[in-house]
């Protein structure tokens, strides 16, 4: 090889060096800046997502999630200045993204859904709700599912893609639960009588509210007595126990005042024990 093609080959590398080694230079400074300014969006961000009041569980995920975003954005702004095809990358990234998303799409939508129930708060840590047909406590709300405590004191996991397919029912959201009670009276007793017996009782419970007023009147002639209808409020907190207090309180009264009432058959009357 002749000086003249080792002086060309020489140039050629020392052209190239001197390329590569700016455009190295630029990348580092984007992967530098592109870094400190992702950091710098994130924490704006945060800051936002505190501020908009979202929960504290999904918060860091999002934060995360976008700053890895950010950062995969500058390392292709990077490469490409170097001179990396940036295309099949994204290709390659886009095919792994699919294929776990097909293989994970369950807990995708379980995760989907827990991020809208976490943004539009259609329940609460503490609530009395029914979700998925089951009624319960809302002890826990994951990323992935909601725990509820049953009156029976059961842990019921539900996955949030569940609860997001079904109807919700938010039984705290107005700050009272109405319990739904019907006691029979035969026709020959007299219905203000014991719409006034039944108010009585009912206003003698400490747990049952004086706003919403309790309502009672006839919910149904049937073939051999009248279905009344008792619907008093309580709190949510305090549904069970309410329920037991009135039915031990109508019963009560009902003795004191001497109510009748209808057996199913309608063949016989009887006197209420104490």
């Amino acid at each position: 090889m002749n000086e003249e093609k080792i002086a060309f080959y020489y140039d050629k590398v020392i052209d190239y060096a001197v390329t590569f080694a700016s455009k190295l230079a630029g990348a580092i400074i984007i992967i530098i800046a592109g870094f400190w300014l992702a950091k710098k969006l994130a924490n704006l961000f945060a800051i936002s997502l505190e501020r908009a009041k979202f929960s504290k569980e999904v918060t860091p995920f999002l934060v995360s999630f976008a700053g890895i975003a950010m950062k995969i954005v500058v390392l292709l702004a990077a490469a490409s200045l170097i001179g990396i095809e940036t295309t099949s990358i994204v290709g390659i990234l886009a095919a792994a993204g699919f294929a776990v998303g097909f293989a994970l799409q369950g807990s995708l939508s379980n995760f989907a859904a827990g991020i809208l129930i976490m943004v539009f708060k259609p329940y609460k840590i503490g609530d009395m709700v029914e979700l998925h047909g089951k009624f319960g406590k809302v002890e826990d709300i994951h990323i992935f599912n909601t725990v509820l405590i049953t009156p029976g004191l059961k842990t019921l996991i539900i996955p949030n893609g569940k609860v997001i397919d079904d109807t919700i029912t938010n039984f705290s959201a107005k700050g009272a639960v109405r319990i739904e009670l019907n006691v029979t009276m035969p026709y020959e007793e007299s219905f203000p009588k014991v719409k006034e017996v039944l108010l009585s009782a009912l206003d003698s419970v400490p747990l049952v509210l004086k706003t919403p007023a309790p309502e009672v009147g006839i919910e149904r002639f049937d073939h051999h007595n009248i279905l009344v209808a008792v619907r008093p409020y309580v709190h949510p907190g305090d549904y069970w126990k309410g329920i037991f207090e009135v039915h031990k309180a109508v019963k009560s009264a009902f003795h004191d005042h001497n109510v009748k009432i209808a057996y199913p058959d309608g063949m016989e009357l009887g006197t209420i024990g104490e």
